[in-house]
């Protein structure tokens, strides 16, 4: 044999070892001990592949519900929900018996009143419980790459509608009816089944590192704007999550459950979820985990499963939807399954995991769940009245929350059309009251306590919901031992704080004690703005300091108009306009200019004023060289890897909608080879990667360019890159942990505490924090700060603090305040509070004709910090008006 024969034959037993044949399951294999209808289609037959075989995209999940929907209309019914943003539709379905199908609008009416608790009293609820099924809302692959969840939604429709004479099938038909939401994220799922489908191979490879198992940037997990679906519940931003809370809030389910996929070297999961639980969570629905967590410990035994509860997961953050139905009263639960991420995936033990396994053990935790709430079906519906009913009893004593009508007015209408459209009481006063002792101008928004969604208004708008004390004080031993800590996401996301809002806590009733004055507030996010003081003759001005404003003046520069910009406040008529308020002269723009404004100011919400003199009385005149005209400038967007998809999506999402204004991404390889004179501004995101490998050798273009006059921005890990000595964009360093004790002479260690601060290292990185909300102070007198508040609150995470930076370098406008105020909201390891004192947020240095304004944090985080869109809108829009590029 030559060595060429050899090597072939060693490299052909290599190969085989990787390569691994699936072999599938017979439909009745399911579950074991079923027979199964012949006149409901099986997936093979509807397209063309059977449980396991292939990934199923979700075209051919959709052919498949239709498919079963013809096949017994009476018995499963479907209907859209929404399209995501690429126009891939989302469904629901109902799964029942047909007598229970056939009443199904009754039992929407009934499930309406019975979550009524001031109008349905405890007879009517008896009577409402006595007849009503328990809701079970099974929602799948929220997460497009979590892929067994789809696949095991369409199996869960298939053993209900098929399974012949199964007392657990039939007890599920008596008591529930089931709803399936088989594709929350659509895009992603599709995103990944064509990487798959694309890199697979003749037959299926285990190794993980193998093309079928290496996802390319941004991976399937993401929707179209790359957004993690699962932590948009209650800021929807997306449309497919807006279609789903309508929904939702229809049906008003008793059990949900969220199912997803984790890493392949892991079993499975299911509830009691690990600590901390919210507060605001009711006893019983804490005590119904378990009753769903036996059931499924009960089937998993049953097939030789392996399981585990009471880990990694918690129930603190509400935006899951793991977590958000529970604020309506539903037993919410997440699942997660050890991921395949193809048919096959060789575990670290060296153990296989299998595509059609992980399918057939999600697929038996849905029968089980909904085997559960028909057991437990009169507990379930009882507690879910209970949950109005004593949401409202603690309300009456805890008042109501005022939101004024005042700082940015536009976010002031949509965090009460965003409360609205979320099932909470919203009322608007028609004039100014009093609340908590002082005067709130007409416009503001009464949220009362005393209402079902009780719950729901603490966590979002309270500015501190608290985690258990034992918890904290183990995440500090934890970390004291260098230990990972156990907290799962952010700490804080109040809402009026992260919006930069007022919400007032008053215990006086307002809005039911004088109902004329009040008016139920609009599921609508923007308020329509007008044109005040009718055709003007010289200018009209928006006063800058909403982001209305920035819709407008996106919209105007879309349209050509160039509006002036003073960087200070000016006094006109006996109202003073502040910085960075926009002037659009009568003489510069035309006649129309009045009829576009107003239309302008009805689309976004902007406030438009008439002014018929330039002469001010007081402040910055507009011929005065320290206004600036407000170009349309072109945006490049860094894009794909190594950029962070979460932070380059929501970038994107922020300039594309909630701007309206265009956006250019750019691959990062192609930035770093080519020319960008065409553009004014270019955003570098955060980063998973880290951008020297890929620019640092386009350092000196960027140089180049900025000097020119281009204005580079740059978040989060982006700005470290610009800090680095060789590229020296900023003159900025990320700063190590600073010391808290002398290290001893590690010859002579007298203490277990001697010990502990012998082996500390000499340089390290801060403490990563999960993510809270710091107080931050605004340089008032810089232009990028027109339009802000003197305080913002920032959310930050992670381990990056920066020196300030020198005043012969640059100017630190926004920086974090000093160490007994800086947090605002959340947990905070107590060196980081010391250390974060002070340093920056954001930083802007002068080169050449240009600038670079880097942000230490992302403002652009999940897209719902909406009281930094200003201040990013300023680095942009004013910024680029601010460089000097020659034109």
């Amino acid at each position: 044999m030559t060595v060429s024969s050899r090597s072939v034959l060693v490299l052909s037993a290599f190969v085989a070892a990787l390569t691994i044949p699936v072999a599938l399951p017979a439909q009745e294999d399911l579950w074991p001990g079923v027979s199964y209808s012949e006149e409901i289609p099986t997936l093979e037959s509807v397209v063309g592949h059977g449980v396991g075989e292939r990934i199923s995209s979700h075209a051919e999940l959709m052919r498949y519900f239709e498919a079963l929907a013809e096949a017994a209309p009476d018995r499963l019914k479907t209907w859209e929900y929404g399209r995501s943003y690429q126009g891939r539709e989302l469904i629901y379905a109902a799964v029942g018996s047909a007598e229970t199908l056939s009443r199904l609008e009754q039992i929407e009416e009934d499930l309406q009143k019975l979550a009524d608790p001031t109008g349905t009293d405890a007879d009517a609820a008896d009577a409402l419980i006595e007849r009503l099924p328990a809701v079970v809302w099974l929602a799948y692959a929220v997460h497009g790459n979590e892929i067994s969840t789809s696949d095991a939604a369409a199996m869960t429709a298939y053993h209900l509608l098929a399974a012949e004479n199964d007392p657990v099938v039939d007890n599920i038909l008596e008591n529930t009816v089931v709803f399936i939401d088989p594709v929350q994220n659509p895009d992603g799922r599709d995103r990944f089944v064509h990487h798959y489908r694309s890199t697979r191979s003749a037959d299926p490879v285990a190794d993980r590192i193998s093309a079928e198992h290496d996802e390319p940037w941004p991976g399937g997990r993401t929707n179209h704007y790359l957004f993690d679906l699962n932590r948009d519940w209650f800021a929807l931003t997306q449309p497919e999550t807006r279609g789903r809370i309508d929904v939702l809030r229809r049906w008003l389910p008793q059990v949900f459950v969220d199912l997803h996929e984790m890493g392949g070297d892991s079993t499975y999961y299911f509830a009691p979820e690990a600590v901390p639980y919210n507060p605001h969570l009711a006893a019983d629905q804490r005590s119904s985990l378990e009753l769903f967590g036996r059931n499924n410990a009960k089937w998993f035994d049953e097939y030789g499963f392996d399981y585990f509860t009471r880990e990694i997961f918690d129930a603190f953050y509400p935006g899951y939807g793991a977590s958000w139905p529970a604020y309506f009263g539903s037993v919410s639960m997440t699942y997660e399954q050890a991921s395949a991420r193809a048919l096959v995936y060789r575990r670290s033990d060296g153990d296989l995991l299998h595509f059609r396994d992980t399918v057939r053990h999600h697929f038996v935790a849905s029968v089980s769940t909904a085997e559960a709430a028909a057991i437990h079906r009169e507990k379930l519906l009882r507690d879910f009245y209970d949950y109005g009913v004593s949401a409202v009893a603690e309300g009456k004593d805890e008042g109501q929350f005022v939101l004024p009508y005042r700082r940015d007015t536009t976010l002031v209408d949509k965090l009460a059309g965003l409360l609205t459209m979320q099932g909470v009481e919203v009322h608007r006063a028609l004039d100014s009251v009093t609340a908590c002792g002082s005067e709130v101008p007409a416009g503001s928004y009464v949220v009362p306590l005393d209402q079902r969604a009780k719950r729901l208004v603490r966590n979002l708008l309270d500015p501190e919901v608290p985690m258990d004390q034992d918890f904290l004080a183990e995440q500090e031993r934890r970390r004291a031992r260098r230990l990972r800590d156990q907290i799962y996401d952010v700490t804080s996301w109040s809402l009026p704080l992260m919006w930069n809002l007022e919400a007032l806590r008053c215990k006086e009733r307002l809005a039911r004690t004088s109902p004329s004055s009040f008016e139920p507030a609009a599921p609508e996010w923007v308020r329509p703005g007008k044109v005040s003081g009718g055709q003007a003759k010289v200018a009209y001005l928006v006063p800058w300091g909403t982001v209305g404003a920035v819709r407008l003046l996106a919209s105007a520069l879309g349209e050509g108009y160039e509006p002036l910009s003073p960087d200070e406040s000016f006094t006109q008529a006996g109202r003073t306009f502040p910085a960075g308020t926009l002037v659009f002269k009568v003489e510069d723009h035309g006649p129309e200019l009045g009829t576009r404004l107003a239309e302008m100011a009805r689309e976004t919400g902007a406030e438009v004023v008439a002014a018929d003199s330039s002469w001010v009385d007081a402040g910055m005149n507009w011929g005065s060289n320290q206004v600036v005209k407000v170009h349309a400038p072109r945006i490049a967007l860094a894009w794909d890897e190594p950029t962070s998809g979460y932070s380059a999506g929501a970038t994107r999402y922020l300039l594309e909608r909630k701007f309206g204004y265009p956006v250019t991404p750019i691959r990062v390889s192609t930035l770093a080879r080519s020319d960008l004179s065409r553009y004014q501004v270019l955003i570098l995101p955060g980063s998973w990667g880290g951008y020297s490998r890929a620019l640092g050798g386009a350092a000196d273009r960027l140089t180049e360019w900025v000097r020119a006059g281009g204005t580079l921005i740059s978040f989060d890990s982006a700005t470290s890159f610009l800090a680095l000595e060789e590229v020296d964009l900023l003159g900025t360093r990320q700063q190590s942990r600073s010391p808290t004790a002398d290290q001893p002479d590690a010859g002579v260690l007298e203490t277990a505490d001697d010990l502990l601060a012998a082996i500390q290292p000499v340089e390290e990185r801060p403490d990563n924090v999960a993510g809270v909300l710091l107080r931050a102070s605004v340089d008032l007198e810089h232009w990028l700060s027109a339009g802000l508040p003197s305080t913002l609150q920032v959310l930050f995470s992670g381990t990056s603090i920066y020196d300030p930076i020198k005043i012969d370098r640059g100017v630190n406008v926004v920086s974090f305040v000093g160490p007994e105020e800086v947090l605002a909201s959340g947990y905070l390891w107590e060196e980081n509070r010391l250390q974060l004192a002070y340093k920056p947020f954001v930083l802007l240095e002068q080169h050449g004709r240009g600038l670079v304004i880097g942000f230490t944090g992302d403002p652009t985080t999940r897209a719902y910090v909406d009281g930094l869109d200003l201040l990013v809108a300023n680095a942009i829009f004013r910024g680029a008006a601010h460089a000097r590029p020659l034109r």
